[in-house]
């Protein structure tokens, strides 16, 4: 019989240096190639009614993710917001510099 094995022994992952939270922190994160922001641990107070809502519709899903998605959501809502009032103004200008011609 062969005594060696694939996996690791507890002798050799003590070889293997332990991870700080230093390290954490100074990692980089990425999907494939390309670095990814990462999320940012904050404490804020929140309505208690707002988080039963959140946590209610929520589910198994995590009420944190959700509010998390609203906020983006409503960040590029804002986005989409500035982006048409400035097509429209730009076409409001034309517009109005077109017909005194």
């Amino acid at each position: 019989m062969n005594n060696s094995s694939s996996s690791p022994t507890s002798d050799d992952r003590d070889e293997y240096p332990k991870v700080t939270q230093a390290d954490v922190e100074r990692a980089t994160f990425r999907v494939g190639l390309k670095p990814v922001p990462r999320k940012q641990r904050v404490t804020i107070l929140l309505d208690t009614r707002l988080i039963e809502y959140f946590k209610a519709k929520a589910g198994e899903r995590g009420y944190q993710t959700l509010i998390n998605d609203t906020l983006r959501q409503a960040k590029e809502r804002e986005t989409l917001a500035e982006t048409l009032r400035r097509v429209i103004r730009e076409e409001l200008h034309h517009d109005a510099h077109s017909s005194s011609t």
